[in-house]
């Protein structure tokens, strides 16, 4: 099946939520280039702090190393970079370690732009990039020794129906990293349900699921070893950056709302960009990164 068909079977099978996803990318193209992008790491994610990581851009390169490191890529590796944006991750792993990445996508100008990039880094082939939804991609059983996961677990609908598919994608021995946002629990007040839907909404997301959830889901399908540990610690500053960079553009945003400037998506993507901060004050979730190996 091609990686275009793919994407159609989909679409049929979840044509609210994926539908919704690639319009969040594409309205939001210029708030991640203008706010959070550089030129260099392309990240869509949140930046890791720690001892000797101070800036900005080097705290969202910092996450591609520590992901490296809890998923133990090697040479040689063949890596599966599971909702890879514009390619960020992929590259950054094709430059610093000798292995072979293939970055999926939904959201076909992410793939056109991702290529270029590419090219233009002279990178094309050692990375490449594809349409494909990565709850169900078009590619052979035990084709990958890593599946990575930075941040776009969230988007899908049944965590459960990723972590099969990424077991089934594994070769033996293979690594699956999954860095995500984790509920702390199902029982929430009402005032938190109420922001958890406007954060949820506002960036596409269906649902975040718990600790257990994850754990229970990698483990039923056949996974091992398999842990989740807190990353709250290195990533609050970066959750606190965007918080406060809302805080600043939240005037321009409502105005520019008003007058028909922004869209709809462009809008809630604002206002989730503070709840999620706030939300985290309240305990409601942390940041999560699982770690499970396939025996």
């Amino acid at each position: 099946m091609s990686p275009n068909n793919q994407i159609e079977k989909s679409t049929q099978e979840q044509p609210n939520w994926l539908d919704r996803v690639i319009e969040y990318y594409d309205q939001t193209r210029f708030d991640y280039r203008v706010v959070w992008q550089n030129s260099d790491n392309l990240a869509f994610h949140f930046g890791y702090y720690e001892p000797g990581i101070q800036e900005h851009a080097h705290a969202l390169s910092n996450a591609n190393r520590v992901l490296s490191k809890v998923a133990g890529v090697q040479s040689g590796d063949r890596v599966l970079d599971a909702g890879c944006g514009v390619g960020g991750s992929s590259l950054w792993l094709a430059r610093h370690h000798a292995v072979e990445v293939v970055g999926i996508t939904p959201v076909e100008h992410q793939v056109a732009q991702a290529r270029e990039i590419a090219r233009q880094r002279g990178l094309q082939d050692r990375v490449t990039f594809e349409q494909v939804d990565y709850l169900r991609t078009p590619f052979p059983d035990a084709s990958f020794d890593v599946v990575w996961a930075l941040e776009s677990l969230c988007h899908a609908v049944d965590k459960r129906t990723f972590y099969r598919e990424a077991f089934r994608l594994l070769r033996p021995r293979g690594r699956l990293v999954v860095a995500e946002y984790v509920r702390t629990g199902r029982n929430l007040d009402p005032a938190s349900v109420k922001l958890m839907d406007e954060w949820l909404a506002g960036w596409s997301m269906p649902d975040l699921d718990t600790a257990e959830e994850h754990i229970s889901a990698a483990q039923n399908v056949g996974f091992a070893a398999t842990k989740l540990d807190d990353y709250t610690w290195a990533t609050r500053r970066s959750l606190s950056r965007l918080y406060k960079l809302s805080l600043t553009g939240w005037s321009i945003n409502q105005a520019f709302y008003r007058l028909g400037l922004r869209s709809e998506a462009q809008h809630r993507n604002v206002v989730a960009s503070r709840r999620q901060y706030e939300l985290l004050m309240r305990g409601a979730w942390f940041y999560g990164v699982l770690s499970a190996t396939k025996q």
